[in-house]
């Protein structure tokens, strides 16, 4: 949620604020403000789509400090949107906003976009480190809140609504948490973390003594990322408040000190409202009273109990169970199987992809990954043996099923209705867990164009990634160059480098070179080049193949993960990525010159480069004509260089590829 102006008006306060010592202790953690603070906070790549290598370094180190001080971390992620869809206008705002910021950082101009997989990559992180964490059915707040009172722990986020809910232990702003100042008790020499705790009685104190209870009210009345009630205007346009001294300037600091001065005066929220509807036309005054009363109660503890999630791994929730969903959906809902985007999609019927930063020319980067979505949305749809719409009661019958999608159309946030893939019974999604797991490695690999076979090639946890390369080769528009497709390759290698080293198996030879191989890498990387425009179209093809592999995560994850799930905080590099398709570009480098000297490597990207040219029409990277004698011996180099790596890769024989949904794929 979050209340307009709150938080920087408290922060303006620090009589509100106790300082702590944090050690010893458990703490619930709003999983999805951390990532975005701690990708922001440090500066990382938003231009090139993410480094999510350098964020999964950082997000160790903030947990291996809480370990340091004996803080135990419980997250919680949000889940899917509200199912009474009251937040859905301010949804469409915010996706409006991320496409303008996303345009603005294209141009070298100012903005804030997370990559498109950061979610999925600090899933892995929690995963990896073993955090527990869990994913709320929908907004987290109310659960956050219930689960810290019931522990008595502090909660660490940065959202103004903590400052409305009671908490036994207080809420810590993670920009006072000082994880990277991390100090020693002088007596005991425990480690501890400086922090800053909001404290509601201060805070109440500084007003008069007022309430607790007054502050749900004070919070709907000023606004929220739910309410926005236009009688609310009416009452600021007539009513005095009594600001006091106040020396800021900013209009929503002044509005938040007089409506807190002025509730102060009543005893409870029931006076309170009824003091405000005195300001009210007739009409309006019952319609006004019964939506306060209601927007009130999104300020109470919900009753979902995650203790007994994080004891028994039991997630129950009122608002899930009314939504009747086969229980193995809940159950992979609540541990962070399934991501947000199927429970809208299965819940409301929509859906809103993210922006990236990439050319707004041209159709959005997810129209490259429309025929994967359109399995899942079938597959979401097939919720009987019989028919599509077992849900018909709650959405009328068509004869094309369909789902709602919002995505870019040049700069503005458009919708767009996408026909499902239609399937037979034995894909029901009430029993889609217990589909043979040869069927739905089949429609998996149908749905990508690719044969198990082929990627027997690769190392398994590099299947999916190269089967996605496969399928965005095909399909993506611009058409992916050579150089494409080597940089993103030569990134996977330098992932699967950072892995052999970190984790040197024993006996393994060449380790010197591969680390020698490694940091020539790191020194590509590192280049800084902030100043340079962004090549748009490169930008923009690179963000397909995130797109790509968003969509084909998903549909993995509903099939019950038939191939096994990619190490994504390693798997792609943007700044690298892009630094190394610009040097195959200028300076005619080969592949095999930067990784000959370590031979494993080598036959990694040999056999990743195999696959592909197996799966893909074998004069794909041929260019047609040359324009120019200039181009033409361009081209006669880069005929020799390609000669000479295809002597280090063997071609396989050309395959077969029988997709079953070929009639669904987006023609070029």
């Amino acid at each position: 949620m979050g209340i307009h102006g709150m938080m920087s008006y408290v922060m303006e306060h620090k009589q509100f604020f106790v300082d702590l010592q944090l050690r010893n202790t458990k703490v619930i953690i709003d999983g999805n403000n951390l990532y975005h603070r701690l990708y922001f906070d440090a500066s990382l790549d938003i231009r090139h789509g993410g480094d999510y290598d350098s964020f999964t370094n950082i997000a160790h180190k903030f947990f291996e400090t809480l370990t340091l001080c004996d803080i135990r971390p419980y997250v919680v992620l949000d889940g899917g949107s509200d199912v009474s869809d009251k937040k859905f206008a301010t949804l469409k705002e915010r996706a409006q906003e991320k496409i303008q910021m996303a345009f603005s950082i294209s141009r070298g101009g100012a903005g804030s976009v997370l990559p498109l997989l950061i979610r999925e990559v600090f899933k892995q992180i929690l995963t990896k480190l073993q955090v527990p964490f869990v994913q709320s059915f929908s907004e987290a707040d109310r659960d956050i809140v219930s689960l810290a009172n019931h522990w008595n722990c502090p909660v660490l986020t940065f959202d103004s609504d903590f400052c409305i809910f009671d908490l036994k232990a207080g809420y810590c702003p993670l920009n006072y948490f000082q994880w990277r100042n991390i100090c020693t008790c002088e007596e005991s020499r425990d480690c501890y973390i400086p922090a800053k705790c909001f404290s509601l009685e201060r805070f109440c104190k500084h007003f008069g003594n007022m309430s607790k209870t007054l502050l749900p009210l004070f919070a709907v009345m000023c606004g929220n990322d739910y309410i926005n009630l236009p009688a609310m205007e009416m009452f600021f346009s007539k009513v005095h408040l009594p600001v006091g001294s106040y020396g800021n300037k900013f209009k929503k600091h002044i509005r938040i000190q007089g409506l807190l001065n002025w509730l102060s005066r009543f005893a409870d929220p029931a006076e309170a409202i009824e003091n405000v509807l005195k300001y009210l036309r007739q009409r309006e005054k019952e319609e006004t009273r019964q939506f306060l009363w209601a927007s009130m109660e999104e300020y109470e503890p919900s009753n979902v109990s995650l203790e007994d999630f994080f004891q028994n791994g039991h997630y129950e929730s009122e608002a899930a169970k009314k939504q009747e969903l086969p229980l193995w959906i809940l159950s992979a809902f609540a541990k962070g199987l399934l991501a947000p985007f199927i429970s809208d999609a299965l819940v409301l019927r929509r859906t809103i992809l993210h922006a990236q930063v990439e050319n707004v020319q041209r159709p959005s980067s997810h129209v490259t990954a429309l025929s994967i979505r359109q399995v899942i949305y079938g597959l979401l749809l097939n919720t009987s043996e019989s028919s599509f719409y077992t849900s018909a009661r709650k959405h009328p019958i068509s004869s094309t099923p369909s789902l709602c999608e919002f995505d870019r159309f040049q700069k503005e946030l458009r919708k767009s209705f996408v026909p499902a893939v239609p399937f037979p019974g034995n894909f029901a999604l009430t029993t889609l867990n217990e589909v043979p797991l040869a069927d739905r490695l089949q429609l998996f690999l149908d749905t990508l164009g690719v044969t198990a076979s082929v990627l027997e090639a690769v190392p398994d946890l590099l299947q999916l990634p190269v089967a996605v390369t496969c399928f965005w080769i095909r399909y993506s528009e611009p058409k992916v160059k050579l150089q494409h497709m080597k940089a993103l390759l030569l990134g996977m290698v330098f992932g699967e480098l950072h892995k052999t080293l970190e984790n040197p198996e024993p006996g393994t030879l060449h380790a010197e070179v591969d680390k020698i191989v490694y940091d020539q890498f790191l020194k590509w990387k590192g280049e800084k080049s902030q100043r340079e425009a962004l090549e748009l179209d490169t930008a923009h093809i690179f963000c397909q193949w995130q797109g790509c592999l968003q969509m084909a995560l998903y549909l993995n994850q509903l099939l019950s993960a038939p191939l096994p799930e990619p190490d994504l905080t390693r798997l792609y590099n943007g700044t690298l990525v892009h630094k190394l398709y610009h040097e195959l570009k200028t300076t005619m480098a080969t592949p095999d010159s930067l990784l000959s000297a370590s031979p494993k490597m080598n036959q990694l990207y040999c056999n990743m480069v195999r696959v592909v040219r197996c799966v893909i029409p074998t004069d794909f990277f041929q260019k047609k004509k040359a324009k120019s004698r200039k181009k033409k011996n361009k081209q006669a180099v880069k005929q020799v260089l390609d000669k000479r790596e295809a002597a280090t890769v063997e071609v396989l024989p050309s395959c077969s590829i029988n997709n079953r949904f070929t009639t669904f794929m987006m023609e070029d």
